[in-house]
């Protein structure tokens, strides 16, 4: 007996159906180091509003420690895809989305908790968050020119997002000494009435560095 023709149809429907997860199962061994690169980034999130609850230092100082671990993380994701020659478009994407938490969002945000609240203040840290994004964005679209044909980038225009981490030490340097707020270093200064803590210009040299032309050998 012959069947229908809308049972071949329904056959060849769930063969061509994607298996559930099927996206999280095409992950490859370094795409799992580069979501723990961001749940480090969205952990120090976390510990920042906690701070700003209770202001209790720790969770500052734990928002900061947090950074570093996701620096680990980023390097070696890119070591185990070149080690297992296992690399995609999904993960050099996945990789600049983590990196945007990481060494973006989340150092902006421990300054915020620090005590960089004024009207400047933000300015110049979304400044220094969109900058980071438009360097990334850059390196994504000319990755394939600066390896000149090879699996590598030579060199980096503009420094790296993750040097933000050298940011993250100062402020963790602060909250160690209790230096928060209004005791934040530098203390802080009213421009047009609006507050501004001068220590804030880090984060614009910082975002200035990341979309200039400057060249850096990559490692």
């Amino acid at each position: 007996m012959i069947a229908p023709p809308f049972f071949y149809h329904i056959r060849i429907e769930s063969m061509t159906r994607p298996k559930p997860f099927s996206m999280i199962r095409e992950f490859h061994l370094a795409d799992w180091f580069t979501l723990s690169n961001a749940f480090c980034g969205v952990g120090s999130l976390f510990s920042v509003m906690t701070y700003l609850q209770t202001r209790e230092v720790l969770h500052i100082l734990l928002a900061c420690s947090l950074i570093p671990a996701a620096l680990v993380f980023d390097v070696l994701d890119g070591r185990i895809a070149r080690w297992r020659a296992q690399s995609s478009a999904m993960g050099r994407e996945l990789d600049s989305l983590a990196d945007i938490i990481s060494f973006g969002v989340a150092p902006a945000i421990i300054a915020y908790g620090c005590g960089m609240q004024g009207l400047v203040d933000r300015i110049i840290l979304v400044f220094f968050v969109a900058c980071g994004v438009s360097r990334l964005a850059r390196y994504n679209v000319t990755s394939e020119k600066l390896s000149e044909g090879g699996d590598k980038v030579k060199y980096f225009e503009g420094t790296p997002i993750p040097t933000s981490l050298l940011l993250v030490v100062v402020l963790a340097a602060a909250a160690w000494h209790d230096a928060l707020g209004e005791q934040l270093w530098l203390g802080v200064v009213y421009v047009a009435g609006f507050q501004f803590h001068p220590l804030v210009l880090m984060f614009a040299l910082s975002g200035a560095l990341m979309v200039s032309r400057i060249r850096i050998p990559k490692l």
